[in-house]
């Protein structure tokens, strides 16, 4: 099945693409790279390839300076919208961590033993006293394998 969906991140247009894309001259590009505010992938010959994201920021950065905003106030708006992209990201991936661990300890349990020997079985997130010892019980899958 071929995914419908084209990512965003992905450089793929030469400069003179991404200025008629976001309509500006070539050279502005350029310049917006030297000065940090859009900065494209390169290819291994030093070639410049630009994203939709890029061509994206491209656009934001034209209407915010066409705005009256000063070059160095837009790139500090790029820069703080790409960290809380990053910042995304992660979440993304601790939740995705987090599911996965959460799914992982399903069939955990966890049983207390006294000093008097006895067994209990804690419900999840009961603390236990000091002198008793816990233990995690986790069943073994069934085997598939007919044994």
């Amino acid at each position: 099945m071929v995914d419908d969906q084209i990512d965003e991140e992905t450089p793929v247009f030469a400069i003179a693409a991404a200025a008629e894309l976001a309509g500006m001259h070539p050279q502005t590009l350029r310049q917006y790279d030297r000065l940090g505010l859009v900065i494209p992938a390169r290819t291994q010959g030093g070639s410049r390839r630009y994203s939709l994201r890029h061509v994206g920021q491209l656009r934001e950065v034209a209407q915010l300076s066409a705005e009256g905003m000063s070059l160095p106030a837009i790139a500090r708006i790029i820069e703080l919208e790409n960290h809380v992209r990053m910042l995304r990201r992660q979440v993304g991936e601790l939740e995705q961590r987090l599911r996965e661990e959460i799914e992982q300890r399903r069939g955990v349990r966890v049983f207390a033993a006294g000093a008097t020997g006895s067994v209990v079985t804690l419900r999840h997130g009961t603390r236990t006293r000091r002198a008793t010892d816990v233990v995690l019980w986790r069943p073994r899958p069934p085997r598939t394998d007919g044994e």
